[in-house]
């Protein structure tokens, strides 16, 4: 048995998995950003809209969207997205609605009267927000945060329901293929070491976050 071809396919679905996370970052969070303001607007044509994307993509399995982003657009729409690229935009769509509501919890749980007094102060919306609000509001979702990142590496496995190469799925290749059980636990300490320094950085930037008591 050639281990080292072994290894180095490991370490492929290793990449793949990150690529997912990774990516899913970049584009979920300032999604959700614009998502969370969209459902915060008086505005009906925009919050209704709005609301209905967030109930479409909470309300249905993440497994379920990444199968309609690979096979249901082409007989839709004509559009056949590579398997990789599909998973992007699944887990993208998917965790821009969490965050959504993320930061519209930690937005809405400002007092009014922070608002109230800024614009005393002669503060400008620009100025309320970024220098006043947006901090306290990272302060407040960070932990659900936490909860959410962590929620995305286990996550990142489901890439395999469109055959997308990730690091659980080349573990179980091995050893249905070859009889090992090595890549299992390949697998678990990657998962456990990911989301142990996630756990870690969550933890420190609480600590770091703490002159907002």
């Amino acid at each position: 048995m050639n281990y080292q071809v072994l290894l180095t396919e490991m370490l492929q679905g290793t990449l793949m998995t990150l690529r997912i996370f990774f990516s899913t970052l970049v584009f979920a969070l300032p999604l959700g950003l614009l998502v969370s303001l969209g459902r915060m607007s008086k505005i009906k044509i925009i919050n209704w809209p709005v609301r209905l994307f967030i109930l479409i993509m909470r309300g249905t399995p993440l497994m379920l969207q990444l199968l309609f982003v690979f096979y249901g657009l082409k007989p839709l729409f004509g559009i056949q997205l590579d398997r990789v690229i599909a998973a992007q935009v699944a887990f993208a769509l998917n965790y821009a609605a969490y965050f959504a509501e993320i930061y519209r919890g930690g937005i809405e749980s400002i007092p009014d009267g922070q608002y109230e007094a800024a614009k005393v102060l002669g503060f400008n919306k620009k100025q309320t927000f970024f220098r006043i609000i947006l901090p306290q509001v990272v302060k407040r979702i960070i932990p659900p945060m936490g909860n959410e990142f962590i929620n995305l590496v286990k996550d990142t496995a489901l890439a395999r329901t469109i055959a997308v190469y990730e690091v659980l799925w080349m573990g179980e290749k091995f050893i249905k293929s070859k009889g090992i059980i090595w890549p299992l636990f390949y697998t678990a300490v990657f998962y456990l070491i990911f989301n142990g320094l996630l756990t870690l950085l969550f933890g420190w930037i609480e600590k770091k976050m703490d002159y907002f008591k």
